[in-house]
């Protein structure tokens, strides 16, 4: 319980007789598959998203996402045990479910690594661009966030890199992309994904689904061989400057520590 939570306060309790366990299941299985519930913890998340980036978490009451909701606050009680409970929602919701959905699409057998760079570089641009105000939230709240949830979102953050220098390493080891740094390349795709939060304007679904399979491309393109037969006439220096970065990637290979 939070500091904010009055004893007397918790969440209402259920009188008269007890229920069977199979009838109380039945029952939570149907409130948690209502539509209206559905409506009303999605208002509830889109008012405590707005609080938080308007006051800060520590300034927001659960009172206060109440009001802003329409709901009493023990009412508020039967959607969300507290504000922790809110937070980590938005955090799973922001990196917890991006990093499994990388992981689905790198461990796919019928994708090629370039593929896969798409897919997944499609998905991450369309979950920034359809909930950005929740992704700039978390990054200005980081220093506020509960150890736990804190510990979480770093781990999740790990895992969304990690599935991208997977593929990057892939593609390298392919053929399909040039022999850059895995992992420069990974955060550089990242940033350029993650920073549609900051500029553009959701609500129309077509305008998120073109953004994102243009930043897609982009990610693409900036790591994939160029098609040979498109080379400009200065083809003998594409070809030298391609060269070095083969052996850059060797070098590299060679000074890695090899394992015992």
């Amino acid at each position: 319980m939070t500091s904010e939570e009055a004893p007397n306060e918790r969440r209402p309790r259920g009188r008269g007789k007890s229920r069977s366990t199979d009838q109380a299941a039945t029952e939570t299985a149907g409130i948690r598959s209502n539509p209206r519930r559905e409506l009303v913890e999605k208002q509830i998340i889109e008012q405590a998203t707005r609080l938080f980036a308007e006051r800060g978490f520590a300034s927001t009451t659960l009172q206060d996402i109440a009001d802003a909701t329409g709901l009493t606050r023990p009412a508020l009680y039967h959607y969300v045990a507290n504000k922790d409970e809110l937070l980590s929602r938005l955090v799973s919701e922001s990196t917890e479910t991006p990093a499994a959905l990388l992981h689905t699409i790198n461990e796919r057998t019928d994708l090629g690594p370039t593929e896969k760079l798409r897919e997944m570089a499609t998905a991450i641009a369309l979950h920034q661009a359809q909930a950005p105000d929740r992704f700039r939230l978390i990054i200005r709240s980081e220093a506020e966030l509960p150890e736990d949830i804190s510990r979480n979102y770093e781990q999740s953050r790990r895992h969304v890199l990690k599935e991208f220098i997977h593929v990057v390493e892939d593609g390298i080891r392919t053929g399909e992309m040039r022999p850059v740094d895995p992992r420069t390349a990974a955060l550089a795709v990242i940033g350029m994904l993650n920073w549609i939060a900051w500029w553009h304007q959701p609500g129309n679904a077509d305008d998120d689904r073109v953004i994102a399979t243009q930043l897609a491309d982009m990610a693409v393109r900036s790591l994939v061989h160029q098609d040979p037969q498109s080379a400009s006439p200065e083809g003998p220096a594409r070809a030298i400057a391609m060269i070095r970065q083969d052996l850059n990637y060797l070098e590299r290979l060679l000074d890695e520590p090899r394992p015992d």
